[in-house]
C-alpha cells in the first residue's frame, strides 16, 4: 500500500512569487503519489503569497516564515532542516510538475546504489506562450561523475534526492552562489552515488521577465569561474576541459546577446581554442542579434 511508501518532503522556497504560485501548488496536490508534505519557504515575501498559502487547506502544506531574506540557496538550506521525509524534492513558486512525477521517481530508488532521480523537462517562454523539449537526447545515468561536466542537463525541479546520502555526506547547498548552487550540490552527489533519470518531462520550467536577465547571466559566470578557483584542483584534465568549454560558450553567448559584436569579436578570438573548432560558434558569431533571439527565446 502506499502509504508505507516513503514520504516526500517537497521544499518551495517563495519570495514574493504570487503570480504563478497556486498553480505550483496545484500540481503538487494533485500528484498521482500521496505520501508527501510540502515546506513552503517564505522568504520574506511582501505580496499576497502567504494568502494564497493558506487558502489551501491542508495537513501536508507546512508554512515556514525565514527570520530575514535569505539568498536563494541559504534559504534551501534551511528549508531542508525541516524536512521529515525519506526523500527531497524541490519546486519553485513559478513552475509546475507533471502529475505523475513523483509516481515515476520514487519507483526508482528500489536500487539502493541511487541517490538522485532526475528527470527531463518542459522550457516554457511566458512571453511568446512556446514550450521546448530541455534534453533532446537520452539522460544519463549510473555513475555519472566523468560525464557530468559535458552533459550537464539536471534541472533541480526535475530531482529527487535520498535525504540519508545528503545527512551521511554532509552534503547540502552553499550559500555563496545565487545561480549555480544546483549545479554544485549535484557535482557533488555524483561523486558518492548513483542517478537514475526519467527520459520524458517530468516538470516544466517558466521563462519570464524575473528570471530572464543579462544581470543574472553575468553572475552566474561569475560564479561559474569562482567554483573553478575553488574546485579546479579535483578535475581532471578532460574534466577541466569540459567545465572549460561550458563556461566559456556561456560567456559567448552572454557577450553576443549584449549586442556588442566587436566584444563577442575580441572574445572569439581570445578563446579561438574552445570556440573555432564548432561550426555553429562561427554561425551564431555573424548571425544578426534579433534572428538569434527568435531561434534561442529559451536563453
Amino acid at each position: 500500500m502506499e502509504e508505507k511508501k516513503g514520504l516526500v518532503s517537497i521544499i518551495l522556497n517563495c519570495y514574493n512569487g504570487e503570480k504563478y504560485l497556486q498553480a505550483a501548488i496545484n500540481t503538487v496536490i494533485h500528484q498521482s503519489y500521496s505520501n508527501w508534505e510540502l515546506i513552503f519557504w517564505d522568504n520574506r515575501s511582501s505580496d499576497n503569497s502567504k494568502k494564497i498559502f493558506d487558502s489551501n487547506r491542508s495537513d501536508k502544506l507546512k508554512y515556514f516564515l525565514s527570520k530575514t531574506h535569505t539568498s536563494l540557496y541559504e534559504a534551501r538550506k534551511f528549508a531542508l532542516k525541516e524536512c521529515n521525509g525519506e526523500y527531497i524534492a524541490f519546486i519553485d513558486a513559478d513552475d509546475t510538475w507533471e502529475k505523475d512525477k513523483l509516481e515515476k521517481q520514487i519507483k526508482l530508488f528500489k536500487n539502493h546504489a541511487v541517490g538522485v532521480v532526475y528527470g527531463n523537462m518542459w522550457i516554457y517562454n511566458e512571453r511568446l506562450k512556446k514550450k521546448k523539449i530541455f534534453a533532446k537526447t537520452n539522460l544519463i545515468k549510473g555513475k555519472i561523475y566523468e560525464k557530468i561536466f559535458s552533459d550537464y542537463k539536471i534541472g533541480v525541479i526535475s530531482s529527487m534526492i535520498r535525504k540519508k546520502v545528503l545527512l551521511q555526506n554532509k552534503i547540502n547547498f552553499e550559500r555563496k552562489y545565487n545561480h549555480i548552487g544546483d549545479f554544485d550540490l549535484f557535482v557533488k552527489l555524483s561523486r558518492i552515488c548513483e542517478f537514475d533519470a526519467v527520459q520524458e518531462p517530468v516538470a516544466t520550467y517558466r521563462i519570464h521577465g524575473g528570471n530572464l536577465s543579462l544581470k543574472n547571466t553575468d553572475i552566474e559566470i561569475s560564479e561559474m569561474k569562482y567554483w573553478l578557483k575553488l574546485n579546479g584542483r579535483n578535475l581532471d584534465t578532460n574534466q577541466m576541459h569540459q567545465y572549460n568549454n561550458r563556461m566559456i560558450n556561456r560567456e559567448f553567448i552572454n557577450i553576443k546577446f549584449k549586442n556588442d559584436f566587436i566584444n563577442t569579436l575580441r572574445f572569439f578570438f581570445k578563446k579561438k581554442k574552445y570556440l573555432m573548432k564548432y561550426l555553429k560558434n562561427y554561425f551564431f558569431l555573424l548571425t544578426p542579434i534579433f534572428i538569434l533571439k527568435k531561434i534561442m527565446w529559451y536563453k
